[in-house]
């Protein structure tokens, strides 16, 4: 006898999957689904931070910024305003061009990370109901045919 919970190798399951069977659908469901959202946003917030630190500290030890400028500096490159600041030497000028490439991409990695659950489900949604339509045409089409 199986344990509870789990099905015999002898007897497969013949119930389709549904809201009772651990789908994603499942009431229970729900939060995983937020604590993955939240761990996403975690995870991306973290990526962005280690950019801004990594970023500040180089520009602190490279240009000779105070820590208010350097912040100041990355956060501009960060979201892509460009750097504020005349850089003096060709290593922090090298730098900020490393470091902008890095930090725009974190950035826009972190919200695509954290919104594409989101933009998934819309996307489908979107390619659902366009092939639905496509069926609607192509069933009037084939019925105005016979």
């Amino acid at each position: 006898m199986p344990a509870p919970g789990t099905t015999s190798a002898a007897a497969p399951s013949s119930a389709a999957p549904g809201p009772a069977s651990g789908s994603p659908h499942a009431p229970s469901a729900a939060r995983p689904h937020r604590r993955s959202i939240l761990r996403r946003a975690l995870l991306a917030i973290s990526a962005v931070a280690a950019a801004e630190i990594i970023g500040t500290v180089g520009f602190h030890a490279i240009q000779g910024f105070d820590w208010v400028n350097s912040v100041y500096f990355e956060s501009m490159l960060a979201t892509g305003q460009g750097p504020p600041l005349t850089l003096t030497t060709d290593s922090a000028k090298v730098f900020a061009s490393v470091m902008a490439f890095v930090s725009v991409g974190s950035s826009l990695s972190a919200v695509l990370f954290v919104l594409g659950p989101l933009l998934n489900r819309i996307w489908r949604g979107f390619v659902e109901r366009i092939e639905h339509e496509v069926r609607t045409v192509e069933r009037e089409i084939r019925d105005d045919l016979h």
